[in-house]
């Protein structure tokens, strides 16, 4: 093995063990086009795309080793990525090099570059077909699962066409125009008029518009699992649905219950199949708030439906299931660290493992709740007694206490001031760091497996899974 002078060979760890797996596809991708030609001579029946928003390599190797110490259960995404074919993403958008979750999603629907904030159209505003409109050219039905609200810039940009991602009522209409066979998420307050406690200006129930369509609706764990019908609503939160950590579940899913739900209502009466966006938007809110647990509860949620999918696939002949990040959020490291500033010693150190899992493994309330009940203008007794009923082995620095009572932030890449400071609190004592509250550049992992799977592989642009998607759906 080549080595550079001086330094060590890196260790085998897990994490280098996935980046040596797409090393390897990258370097057969070479040999794909007879895998491409096979692939093109019998296209998948049914297509099922789970993202995980804001997951890089990192986040899923933090899922792996979580799972085994925490839950003593596989996490099975690593398996998948290990046997099947893997490539990675790189998710810069048209006029930057960071992306947001609108141009990320647009890029990987049409196979075309957007720009931040803009839902599948293209800076000279063309709309380019979306993977959903090219699935009912197709004769395909479609379906959109999300712990986001339904109308959010991942399902939003599968699906339709839009200058703002932030329009939602706006979004919500197109929604209704569409027609998606399945609609499951959160989102319900653009749904419902203002006289009955949702936020529509314009007098519509947008519910009944769907159930008088044909569309049955479910709002809650129960009724989901009760539907039957060929066409289903699902609502579950007025916003976003919450975290697994704090998730009730009688009243909120989890997404493997709705990814179930999915397939079961999409798999009946259409020979020619489907396509189906699984989407984890929690993984991603997590790392805006750099709130480890939560990422790690989100990244445990994503496992399960995961294997609800590989189920399906391996049950239903024809089916291609894909996994996949659109960008990386928060910087997510793990790391050895100081456990105080009094000396540099190396006899001062600590590594991140199976004390501080067992730490954040206690934590009971995330930091978006943290901040919601904190408040614009906490005081010291509130913040001091939540820390101490919430984070039971946490100790809140004073340098950190202050910030947070004061509205002050870390760094200028830090804008979720409560959160982010909460999150240098775990951080500070797990070894769990974080670099930005943002997103950054790091290229995402997709895993492919079924018809078509080896035009994922490889180190590719986003667009580039767009067109392979596209690709597969082209009526003959």
């Amino acid at each position: 093995m080549y080595q550079l002078k001086g330094r060590r060979a890196c260790p085998l760890t897990a994490r280098c063990l996935l980046y040596a797996v797409v090393l390897y596809g990258i370097a057969v991708a070479g040999c794909a086009g007879i895998a491409v030609a096979a692939a093109e001579a019998q296209p998948p029946r049914n297509i099922v795309v789970i993202v995980a928003d804001g997951v890089a390599a990192t986040q899923w190797d933090f899922g792996r080793y979580s799972s085994a110490v925490l839950r003593k259960k596989r996490f099975v995404t690593a398996d998948f990525f290990r046997n099947e074919a893997i490539g990675l993403l790189v998710s810069s958008p048209h006029g930057a090099y960071i992306t947001d979750s609108a141009a990320a999603g647009s890029a990987m629907a049409t196979g075309f570059k957007g720009e931040n904030g803009v839902l599948s159209m293209t800076p000279d505003d063309n709309a380019p077909r979306t993977v959903m409109e090219a699935a009912k050219a197709a004769g395909k039905r479609v379906g959109l699962v999300t712990t986001s609200t339904v109308y959010d810039a991942t399902p939003a940009a599968f699906t339709i066409h839009a200058k703002s991602r932030r329009d939602s009522q706006a979004l919500v209409d197109r929604l209704l125009e569409f027609g998606p066979d399945v609609l499951l998420g959160g989102g319900s307050e653009y749904f419902l008029p203002a006289a009955t406690g949702g936020k529509r200006k314009d007098g519509k129930d947008v519910i009944a518009a769907f159930r008088a369509k044909g569309w049955q609706v479910a709002a809650s764990t129960g009724e989901l699992k009760a539907a039957a019908g060929t066409k289903l609503l699902g609502l579950f939160a007025a916003e976003d649905m919450d975290f697994d950590l704090e998730r009730d579940p009688a009243k909120e899913p989890t997404l493997a219950e709705m990814t179930a739900a999915a397939l079961r209502t999409l798999s009946q009466g259409n020979p020619q199949g489907f396509v189906l966006l699984v989407e984890s938007e929690n993984t991603d809110i997590a790392g805006h708030a750099n709130d480890a647990a939560a990422l790690m509860h989100s990244l445990w949620a994503v496992d399960d439906a995961v294997a609800v999918a590989l189920d399906f696939q391996r049950r239903t002949p024809g089916t291609l299931l894909i996994v996949a990040g659109d960008h990386e959020t928060g910087g997510f490291a793990a790391t050895y660290a100081q456990k105080d500033l009094s000396t540099l010693a190396s006899s001062n150190r600590f590594y991140a493992g199976d004390a501080q899992l067992r730490m954040l493994a206690g934590i009971t309330l995330s930091f978006k709740t943290a901040a919601e009940k904190l408040g614009k203008k906490p005081s010291g007794e509130a913040l001091d007694s939540l820390v101490a009923k919430h984070y039971p082995g946490f100790r809140l620095d004073p340098d950190l206490r202050e910030m947070i009572l004061t509205g002050k932030t870390l760094e200028r890449n830090h804008t979720y001031a409560v959160q982010n400071l909460l999150g240098r609190m775990v951080a500070r004592q797990t070894g769990f760091y974080w670099g930005t509250g943002g997103h950054t550049a790091e290229p995402v992992l997709v895993g492919a497996r079924g018809p078509g799977a080896e035009l994922f592989r490889g180190y590719r642009d986003n667009t580039e899974f767009g067109r392979s998607l596209h690709r597969l759906l082209e009526v003959p």
